[in-house]
């Protein structure tokens, strides 16, 4: 059954960065977060709250449709699947996103994007970060 990334109380998240060390070191090969696929930040200003910028697992994804190079592939059950070789860094998924999540890798100018592999969730101290079964 296919699985998508969901985070669940975000009140309880302290911002260890675990979750995104853990992406950047083994699935990214990098121990500089900034190729983490999930982000942890603040909503802005001095008092809010944090926020874990995600894939959502769109079900129809409009980043795999403005995508002229079939580099991203919807997967079952949501999100996509990034063929690598087949990204130019065109940067045309970067607007299509709903959200805004998605960013350029600025040493290979390729798309970073999460493969809802649950890595992050495994790392997460407090179990936000949770690998959910979808239909």
């Amino acid at each position: 059954m296919a699985k998508v990334l969901k985070t669940q109380e975000m009140e309880r998240c302290i911002a260890c960065y675990s979750c995104m060390q853990a992406c950047a070191r083994e699935v990214k090969k990098s121990f500089s977060l900034q190729y983490a696929a999930i982000r942890i930040k603040t909503r802005g200003g001095l008092q809010s709250k944090l926020i874990a910028d995600i894939c959502r697992g769109c079900t129809n994804p409009p980043c795999a449709e403005s995508c002229s190079f079939q580099a991203l592939v919807p997967r079952k059950g949501g999100g996509v699947k990034l063929i690598e070789d087949k990204c130019t860094g065109c940067e045309k998924c970067i607007p299509a996103c709903p959200i805004g999540y998605i960013k350029l890798d600025p040493t290979s100018e390729k798309i970073i994007m999460c493969i809802h592999c649950g890595i992050c969730a495994k790392y997460c101290p407090h179990e936000i970060i949770k690998l959910k079964e979808v239909r």
